[in-house]
């Protein structure tokens, strides 16, 4: 039987006497999209970041395609990496944030070629080549030369999605990519993630747009109070959902 693809276990995190990440194990099988939902406060983004070492964990590990994230290990201890190591992790690992977090000063097929060049040094040609084929997936095929502050919100997130991919991640993890959009771009962007998921991609996505869990997710889970309070396929946890706290959260925002 092969390993799950991102492999979370027993992981804990606080930020002095907050505990936010309360012994959180996720499994997410290769090509499988996993939706997180929960309440402001839950731990979802900060389970994100431990994923791929933005946070350090205090117990526990994470575990990527088999490889332990952010720290090998010596018998039963666990030795942080070194930055350069960890960084080298990270191009394994797509993020997309909120808020874009485009370079300003680069247009967009730059933005998109800039880490697989630089990061992983690969081939110029080569990562051009797929750049300009990522850009065009994402429907901006016409903005390849644009700046950011050409493009709108949605526009701008798409190029954000399309960076991601260059870096032929093994897993990208999206942090409430729609939250910052207004209403009317939100729907391009979801697209862009559908047909992402339709490709097999594996995707951790920490949303409130329950039609797009419905629709896309292999599984849903829930979180609150630093802990996954449920689990399951979507057609379970969101129509028939066994946890109270899950009934109570999906009753204010469906």
């Amino acid at each position: 039987m092969s390993h799950p693809m991102v492999d979370v276990r027993g992981v804990h995190k606080s930020y002095g006497p907050l505990e936010v990440l309360r012994g959180v194990d996720l499994q997410v099988q290769p090509g499988e999209v996993t939706v997180v939902l929960g309440p402001s406060g839950s731990g979802k983004s900060t389970l994100l970041r431990s994923i791929n070492h933005l946070e350090k964990i205090d117990r526990g590990y994470v575990r990527i395609d088999g490889e332990l994230i952010g720290y090998r290990r010596a018998g039963d201890r666990l030795f942080e990496l070194k930055e350069r190591e960890i960084l080298r992790q990270r191009t394994h690992i797509g993020f997309v944030f909120q808020s874009f977090n485009l370079f300003p000063h680069l247009t967009v097929r730059q933005n998109v070629t800039e880490a697989p060049i630089s990061a992983q040094r690969r081939p110029r040609a080569e990562v051009e080549r797929l750049a300009d084929l990522l850009i065009e997936q994402v429907g901006l095929g016409d903005k390849a030369g644009a700046y950011p502050r050409q493009l709108s919100g949605g526009q701008q997130q798409r190029v954000a999605i399309a960076r991601a991919l260059a870096l032929r991640p093994k897993v990208v993890l999206f942090d409430e990519p729609t939250s910052a959009l207004d209403p009317e771009l939100v729907g391009e962007v979801l697209e862009a993630m559908k047909s992402l998921a339709g490709s097999g991609t594996t995707m951790i996505v920490v949303t409130h747009e329950i039609g797009f869990a419905r629709e896309v997710a292999d599984t849903v889970v829930f979180m609150d109070d630093g802990r996954i309070v449920e689990q399951g396929p979507p057609s379970q946890v969101l129509d028939d959902p066994r946890h109270d706290r899950t009934r109570a959260f999906l009753s204010k925002v469906l």
